[in-house]
């Protein structure tokens, strides 16, 4: 893809974040041609719907936290990074939920974005089993839905303060259900 084009296609996708975030998933597509400064023949060249063009900002999405995301952390900090950092796309996820049909092949879209996003953790998670802070039985789907668990806690007008805040009075409450179980009892 040439660079002008990319650039299109990277405004497309801007634009249809900051549009759907403030009107939700039924918004004019030609509004969100309007703000990414192109037309609508452009929009529909990059992106056939408006699902596609869902699926595409959580695809960038994921490269961003993937992409952000120190390796060497520990698995409760690493929770802590996805949490913070992925609130504002866990906030447009709730508020498009609702209205996107999501039938066989989108389903099979978002699943397929959830894969990647277990690959994710799978290292934070093998460093956990290895290091003893995570039961053994427990993997990288128990971690993701730990992570939403506590991104539910958040609200799309906190601070990131009081994000920080929140989170760091979850995680170790998780943790101690996570975590090897005291006395050997189970």
């Amino acid at each position: 893809m040439r660079s002008d084009a990319r650039a299109r296609r990277e405004a497309l996708i801007v634009a249809a974040r900051a549009c759907f975030a403030r009107s939700g998933y039924l918004v004019p597509l030609e509004d969100v041609a309007e703000r990414a400064g192109v037309g609508r023949g452009t929009l529909y060249r990059n992106f056939p719907d408006r699902m596609a063009l869902v699926l595409a900002i959580f695809e960038k999405e994921v490269e961003r936290l993937d992409a952000r995301l120190d390796r060497s952390l520990p698995l409760e900090r690493a929770i802590g990074e996805l949490v913070i950092g992925g609130a504002s796309t866990s906030a447009l996820f709730n508020r498009l939920a609702a209205d996107m049909p999501l039938e066989h092949d989108n389903l099979a879209a978002f699943e397929a974005l959830g894969a990647r996003f277990l690959d994710i953790l799978e290292p934070f998670v093998a460093s956990a089993h290895r290091d003893g802070t995570l039961r053994p039985e427990l993997g990288a789907r128990e971690i993701m839905l730990a992570v939403r668990m506590i991104g539910g806690l958040l609200k799309p007008n906190m601070t990131e303060a009081e994000m920080k805040a929140i989170v760091g009075e979850a995680i170790p409450l998780l943790f101690r259900g996570l975590g090897p179980h005291e006395g050997g009892g189970g």
